[in-house]
């Protein structure tokens, strides 16, 4: 999504008219549910996809004929189904259906690029974001009221109707340790829209240089971590400190938090050493069943950028079931 905006910005400032695709409803088996979108010019596709195959095709197809006829008209739909028979289908075996939106953009429209940079920052911040697209008249907008739903809805709203969508969910990735798999795992989750704070107790490896794509990168004291920074229930921690001790003090810290996840790096062994001594210090077995350790899902990962593969993969999977 982030790159969508950026794409779209992009052909606005230089006066190109462009069609905005969104799924706003879906049913049966279709290759992308509502939400997706697609950034579509004169030339065909820009950013972003609605599935691919056939319905990507016939989408592109139909927003090009509207920048052709007249890209000042109204939003419209369609819908696409995938069947192999009946007048319409998409000839597939899918046997789905999906309803498509088109929002012409005009080049040079300010409001449009000013929308395009309101939502960059929300994504370089960690913020959560709403976009609304206008299904009959208006004019795409965001909000960032917390009133709006998470999941995409149709709203009337202001005499209108739109399609709301959270294009950016709030949370960001706290990892302790600047070591291998830290340098592996930022640029991993980057694109993800998963911001990611690193946090390190060493100079050399709390570096801006190491982690280029980083949201930030702060040298801490790892024995103070509340004075440092405020982990939310929007949050992700990953441990992975230069050593046992430090993980383990890391460790009762951010059990004191409301954080979402939180991931150990380590072996299975390792694991139930950590659990012993935390357990020794008071916490409780419930609390210690919201520790993920060994971190990452089990693909058999050895080197640094398998692993962060690992651990961005349980990172999805767990935003996603959690989401929903």
């Amino acid at each position: 999504m982030k790159r969508l905006f950026h794409a779209l910005k992009n052909m606005t400032l230089k006066g190109e008219d462009t069609v905005l695709v969104t799924l706003t409803a879906s049913s049966g088996s279709v290759p992308r549910g509502a939400g997706a979108r697609m950034l579509v010019g004169s030339q065909g596709r820009v950013a972003g996809t609605v599935g691919g195959g056939a319905v990507e095709s016939r989408c592109i197809e139909t927003a090009q004929q509207i920048l052709k006829c007249d890209p000042t008209q109204r939003p419209q739909c369609r819908i696409f189904s995938l069947n192999q028979t009946g007048p319409g289908q998409l000839d597939m075996v899918c046997g789905g259906q999906v309803k498509a939106h088109f929002l012409p953009i005009q080049g040079h429209d300010t409001k449009i690029a000013a929308v395009c940079e309101t939502v960059a920052a929300a994504f370089e911040a960690g913020k959560p974001l709403w976009l609304c697209t206008p299904l009959e008249h208006g004019e795409l907008t965001v909000q960032d009221s917390s009133s709006l739903p998470a999941p995409p809805r149709i709203l009337e709203w202001e005499g209108a109707r739109w399609f709301t969508q959270q294009i950016h969910r709030p949370g960001l990735v706290y990892i302790f340790g600047g070591g291998h798999v830290a340098q592996a795992l930022v640029p991993v989750l980057y694109p993800l829209d998963f911001p990611c704070v690193v946090l390190e107790n060493r100079e050399e490896f709390a570096s801006r240089e190491l982690f280029p794509l980083a949201y930030k990168v702060k040298q801490i004291d790892f024995s103070n971590i509340p004075q440092e920074i405020s982990i939310t229930e929007h949050d992700y921690v990953c441990i992975m400190t230069r050593g046992h001790d430090y993980d383990l003090l890391v460790q009762q810290q951010v059990l004191c938090t409301p954080a979402r996840y939180i991931g150990v790096i380590g072996s299975k062994r390792k694991a139930q050493y950590s659990f012993e001594m935390l357990q020794k210090c008071g916490f409780s077995q419930q609390a210690l069943s919201r520790i993920v350790t060994p971190i990452g899902l089990p693909i058999g990962g050895q080197t640094p950028e398998e692993i962060a593969i690992s651990i961005a993969a349980q990172l999805i999977h767990f935003r996603a079931t959690q989401d929903t």
